[in-house]
């Protein structure tokens, strides 16, 4: 689900991988073998239901490549014949089913930039179908399978290349944006036996590539003649609360708004009969920790319903039922994720999925008949699912991870526990390996970013920042705890750290690791805190406001909430939380800041940082490492090249793992 600052972490939640089940000895879980751990996506039912395809990543690493190659693979809805259908070196992914599902089109990068392909279901080689610049992105078939739309940015110039060449390359912030447009390309070569894609959009705005909770920027109606599809002003971050919906004329390009309110408006998907657009809509005025409600609006009158509120305010749509009196939806609850059907005249919710464990990235077929989705557990690895959409009945249809061996992973439990001011809290507790009861054994707090992430009950041998399935190998009990201000339990709890950042979630979280030594299981005298972007913020300011921790791994960290505000691709992010602008309440922002509270500060500190990142700039991290630093305090900083916020190569995955796994092993295990 894409909300937004949780982009912020993307890194704390990684799933990719490597390779050979015959070359991996039967041992405890390392960081080395939470990289095989393959990533599966995009599982989506045929239009008939009778088969699947989805996507299988996993990492590469040889002398002269580290990266993340996905691979397609389609099998019956039965489970049977689980079938690989793409080799190429580079990744093929995003399959999308051809209307009378005959082909499945994907986009790979195996021709340089992400470019469109189609491969007979029945097999052969597969064909390419564009040709571009700068990478196509989004797409989608059109009804009839004759052409497809897609999101493409605006190709560099000749002159842009020229400057580039001359070293006359300057550039203007916040000037000459390169908008993110609708392109239409047939799926056959015309006469002269080219495919041409003529661009649809040309006004001055941007598709919502990045729209927030989940699905697409735009669909197709029924009869192939129009397109719905949400826009902003400008393809910038900090812009996504200016999206709007409007519908474009396939054939003459005029453009019509359909929902253009205060709200952020996003995601919009035709009714099965044309007459209606689903979409989600932000609060008015837009806020980032996200009150987001499903409206459903006329094309002929452009009228505008708005749906009850969902339980956690924070739906992702999914799509109509066949009969158009529904919509599908997807929200966290808790520590789990729930499919649930809206009827669009009653409002009435009827939550479809129950159970323990937990389903994501949810995918309907063209009929509406059969969903497919990724099902996992805190001791089952990921695997593709399907089922029929009226009675929930999963079937598996991939085994990417059988080749995992059968090493010991530690027992997850949902942990409830009060706050100081009687709030209930919850989160997940993960055991040593072999733990006894009574054992008391080091604690580590690992704080999730956002803030309003939330820690749900996936695959603990993922592979992500912090190892947690070699921590518990290792003897480490974790904490992982959902204070206030995170997603799934509610708007009201979500705001509740709205100009409180460090307060009532910080009492949230230490309530919780007292919660863990009066069951016995944390030793007080070996704990240690970790966390990424708003987690590696929450670990910062911990070890400035208590002593408790004997070490502490500060990730991708706002540290110094005016410079934050100041050099990051969000600049009105804080503003919102905080009520103003810096120079409105400059001691508020202090007073908040760990860097200007880390006088004293005596935990020896890891901090970790990508140097790409523009979502948390690196210079956060220097100004938090320097604090502790030059105080004496033991530090070391580790810079990632060429890394976003969150790292996205597999070496430099393994790099921070390992170094996170020595650091507490250093401090919190020696001389014990």
């Amino acid at each position: 689900m894409l909300r937004f600052f949780a982009i912020l972490l993307v890194a704390a939640m990684f799933e990719q991988t490597q390779t050979a089940q015959a070359e991996t000895p039967v041992l405890g879980w390392s960081p080395e073998l939470m990289l095989k751990v393959r990533r599966v996506a995009h599982v989506r039912p045929s239009p008939d239901a009778r088969r699947v395809v989805y996507s299988v990543a996993e990492a590469v690493m040889t002398e002269d490549r580290s990266e993340y190659v996905s691979q397609i693979w389609i099998a019956n809805s039965d489970g049977s014949s689980a079938t690989q259908m793409t080799f190429a070196a580079k990744s093929s992914t995003n399959p999308m089913w051809s209307p009378d599902g005959k082909w499945i089109a994907f986009t790979s990068e195996r021709s340089g930039k992400s470019n469109l392909f189609r491969q007979r279901v029945a097999g052969g080689d597969a064909e390419q179908l564009t040709d571009v610049k700068s990478g196509v992105g989004l797409f989608a078939w059109s009804p009839d399978g004759q052409q497809f739309a897609f999101v493409m940015p605006d190709p560099p110039t000749d002159a842009d290349d020229k400057a580039a060449k001359s070293k006359n390359d300057f550039r203007w912030i916040d000037r000459d944006f390169k908008m993110d447009r609708l392109y239409l390309v047939s799926v056959e070569k015309d006469k002269d036996g080219q495919r041409v894609p003529r661009v649809l959009t040309t006004g001055n705005f941007s598709i919502s590539v990045a729209a927030r909770p989940g699905g697409g920027s735009f669909d197709w109606s029924p009869d192939g003649k129009s397109i719905v599809f949400a826009h902003r002003k400008s393809p910038g971050a900090d812009d996504w609360p200016t999206s709007d919906v409007s519908v474009i004329d396939v054939a003459t390009g005029k453009v019509t708004p359909l929902a253009t309110a205060g709200r952020s408006e996003f995601a919009p998907l035709f009714s099965p009969d044309g007459k209606s657009v689903a979409l989600i809509a932000s609060d008015d005025p837009p806020r980032w920790a996200g009150d987001y409600l499903l409206q459903v609006a006329s094309i002929s009158d452009r009228k505008v319903k708005t749906l009850p509120a969902t339980p956690d305010h924070q739906p992702t749509l999914i799509g109509w039922s066949n009969d158009g009196r529904s919509l599908y939806f997807v929200e966290t609850r808790g520590t789990l994720n729930r499919l649930s059907e809206i009827n669009v005249e009653s409002g009435k919710i009827v939550e479809l999925v129950s159970g323990d464990e937990l389903l994501r990235v949810f995918e309907l077929n063209a009929k509406g008949s059969a969903v497919g989705f990724v099902r996992e557990a805190p001791q089952k690895a990921p695997e593709a699912c399907v089922s029929p959409i009226g009675k929930f009945a999963p079937m598996q249809v991939s085994q990417a991870n059988s080749h995992l061996p059968k090493a010991p992973l530690g027992k997850v439990e949902v942990l409830r526990w009060k706050s100081t001011d009687g709030q209930e809290i919850e989160g997940l507790l993960t055991y040593p390996v072999d733990h006894k009861p009574g054992m008391r054994v080091p604690l580590l707090l690992q704080i999730h970013g956002g803030p309003m992430g939330v820690f749900v009950q996936s695959f603990a041998g993922t592979a992500g920042v912090y190892p947690n399935a070699a921590f518990a190998a290792r003897g480490f009990a974790l904490l992982q705890p959902n204070p206030r201000g995170s997603a799934g339990y509610g708007k009201e709890f979500r705001y509740a750290n709205y100009q409180d950042w460090g307060g009532g979630d910080f009492r949230d979280i230490m309530a919780g690791v007292d919660r863990v030594i009066e069951m016995g299981v944390a030793d007080p005298e070996r704990m240690g805190v970790m966390g990424w972007s708003y987690g590696g913020y929450m670990t910062s300011w911990t070890i400035t406001q208590t002593k408790r921790f004997n070490a502490a791994s500060v990730g991708a960290a706002v540290t110094n909430l005016v410079s934050f505000t100041g050099t990051a691709d969000i600049p009105g992010f804080l503003p919102d939380y905080f009520g103003g602008q810096p120079w409105d309440d400059v001691k508020l922002y202090a007073a908040r800041s760990p860097v200007f509270q880390a006088k004293g500060v005596t935990t020896p500190t890891l901090v970790q940082h990508g140097e790409a990142d523009v979502r948390v700039p690196v210079s956060q991290g220097y100004e938090f490492y320097n604090a502790v630093k030059q105080q004496g305090t033991p530090a070391e900083m580790l810079v990632l090249p060429r890394q976003p916020h969150g790292p996205t190569e597999p070496r430099m995955i393994l790099k921070i793992m390992q170094t996170n796994l020595d650091w507490f092993e250093k401090h919190l295990k020696s001389g014990h």
